[in-house]
């Protein structure tokens, strides 16, 4: 009789930033299927997506991303510690900087490098 393996997974919350990534000249569908407005022309129009850990830090990333550059808001869930940014590419890469900035410097919380396509 073979046994099956069980496995369990877990949460453990840390102080992180687990993903940094922008989207250059996104196919407006990207818009469509996240929820945002896609009629919304940008100049060389980028999307950010950020996540965290605890979920809650995803309202200070929200804060700083807006006062940081001239960015939109386009999505903070505050259960899952998700951030949707957009606007120019340099625009949401300068937000993006800023957050990761604030939160290690300031929160003491560990960062990844943000990442592109």
């Amino acid at each position: 009789m073979e046994q099956k393996q069980r496995i369990i997974q877990e949460l453990v919350p840390g102080r992180q930033i687990t993903l940094a990534h922008i989207i250059a000249n996104p196919d407006p569908v990207l818009y469509q299927k996240l929820g945002l407005d896609p009629a919304v022309e940008y100049e060389k129009a980028a999307i950010g997506i950020m996540t965290v850990s605890p979920a809650e830090t995803a309202i200070i990333m929200g804060d700083i991303a807006l006062k940081s550059a001239g960015i939109d808001l386009g999505f903070v869930d505050r259960f899952a510690g998700s951030v949707i940014i957009t606007g120019s590419v340099s625009s949401v890469e300068a937000s993006t900087d800023a957050i990761l900035q604030y939160v290690e410097n300031t929160l003491g919380y560990s960062v990844v490098p943000i990442t592109r396509t």
